[in-house]
């Protein structure tokens, strides 16, 4: 249950739906009560002759409206219980961007986008279904769990309800054991996934050097043997998992044979009615859910504390720079460069020495060198990228390193050598940095790059996806 401690800062955010979704799973427990007791009452009607039409219909109507009061309150926690767990995916997700965005180029390596993909969407996941589905089975398992048992010791036959649970021990046992067996497979078969998309992805990107060299077949081998342990691994945990279900029947069978064969034996000796024994074995169906709530949430659970962890583990490596900043807005544009010496992390040769230059607002200036000279270093450092003794870089009177990262890279403007189109319209993707543009905005933009001629052959102008 390490999953539930360490989201605990999200259940104390959230307590006010996770009580109301509790309250009202409390009322759906309630009220699944009343159907098998009413039942039980039809049949000793029926089998004393005291049951008449009117009685019949006003038992079937209190049936009718358990059902739908069930069906109501079953919908609304869905809605708030779930909706908390939404929730959870989307702070985890910025979270992990957020982190992304001030990671270096170097700690960035670590971490192909195939595998960033996978932590941000099946890990992602997996933590949400926890924090929704696995609460959900503990909570509503529990106290279904609970009252059932409560109403059938107590109400009707406590000796009859021991015998029915005798075999559920070993169902506890079982469970435990495979449990942990999911948590280890379910971890190897989401790094597996997460190098399968990294393969796939790089398959992609450089499809046009695949077929540059004749590399086709290799890259094929590459992708098929990726594919192939991704689907060994899940095929691993299938294994695991199909073996949950099995177990709960085979448990719930030997419960309702025991049932049915020591009420019949308690009627002979006259302990119990044949309406009490009819609603016993409702009760008992109404048991199956709880046993197949807890095998399923020792299923999630260890597929959130999987995930969790490797969330985790992207979300603890450390930052290339440290947002202490608190400037929020740059005024200043003066920009003053004063750099003795800068290395990379784990190199001893300098990728820059003895620089030093201003720039003015209005002032040009171009920097030209070979490849490996340090321009795009030089830019990294502007944008603070990186920070590291000997590095002295000002934008006005201020240090980079006292603005807020979003404020200074929001000023600076770096066109990359390696270009990038998202998933969006053209304007869309032009108005990157300024999503409020207006069309005109942007189609002056267009018209100083001297791109008007090109988007003219668009069919759709701005608007081409």
């Amino acid at each position: 249950m390490d999953i539930f401690w360490a989201l605990r800062g999200f259940f104390r955010a959230h307590w006010r739906s996770y009580c109301i979704a509790a309250l009202l799973l409390v009322g759906v427990a309630l009220l699944g009560l009343l159907p098998p007791a009413i039942v039980g009452r039809v049949v000793d009607g029926i089998d004393a002759g005291t049951l008449d039409r009117r009685a019949l219909l006003l038992h079937a109507g209190a049936i009718v409206a358990c059902a739908l009061g069930i069906y109501v309150l079953r919908f609304l926690w869905r809605q708030i219980l779930y909706g908390a767990s939404y929730s959870l995916s989307l702070q985890l997700r910025q979270q992990i961007y957020a982190h992304l965005l001030q990671l270096s180029p170097a700690a960035m390596g670590n971490f192909p986008t195939g595998d960033l993909m996978a932590r941000a969407t099946n890990d992602v996941q997996a933590v949400e279904m926890t924090a929704g589905e696995a609460v959900l089975s503990i909570f509503d398992g529990l106290l279904t769990g609970l009252l059932v048992l409560a109403v059938m010791v107590f109400a009707l036959s406590g000796w009859l309800t021991l015998m029915a649970l005798a075999p559920w021990p070993l169902m506890s046992w079982a469970m435990w054991r495979l449990g942990d067996a999911l948590h280890r497979r379910f971890d190897a078969a989401q790094a597996a996934f997460s190098t399968l998309n990294t393969v796939t992805q790089e398959s992609v990107a450089g499809l046009r050097a695949v077929r540059g060299l004749g590399a086709e077949a290799h890259a094929a081998a590459l992708l098929g043997r990726a594919s192939d342990e991704a689907n060994a691994a899940s095929l691993r945990v299938a294994r695991i998992d199909s073996r949950y279900d099995p177990i709960i029947y085979l448990t719930v069978g030997a419960s309702f044979m025991i049932s049915v064969g020591g009420g019949a034996w308690l009627i002979s000796a006259g302990r119990l009615t044949v309406g009490e024994l009819t609603s016993f074995t409702l009760y008992l169906g109404q048991l199956v859910w709880p046993m197949f709530a807890f095998g399923w949430m020792a299923n999630l659970v260890q597929r959130g504390k999987a995930a969790w962890g490797r969330i985790q583990a992207f979300l603890n490596t450390p930052s290339a720079v440290e947002d202490r900043g608190r400037i929020d807005t740059v005024e200043d544009h003066r920009l003053t460069v004063a750099i003795s010496t800068f290395c990379y992390p784990g190199r001893s040769q300098p990728a820059l020495r003895e620089l030093r230059f201003s720039v003015a607002p209005g002032q040009t200036l171009g920097i030209v060198g070979p490849t490996g000279s340090g321009k795009s270093t030089l830019l990294a450092l502007i944008a603070r990228f990186h920070e590291a003794e000997g590095v002295a870089v000002r934008l006005g009177e201020h240090p980079v390193a006292e603005y807020r990262l979003d404020a200074l890279r929001a000023a600076v403007c770096w066109v990359m050598q390696e270009s990038v189109l998202f998933s969006a319209t053209l304007g869309e993707n032009l108005a990157l940095a300024s999503p409020g543009a207006s069309e005109e905005a942007i189609r002056e933009v267009v018209r100083v790059a001297g791109f008007e001629r090109d988007l003219e052959a668009l069919p759709e102008g701005l608007r081409t996806e």
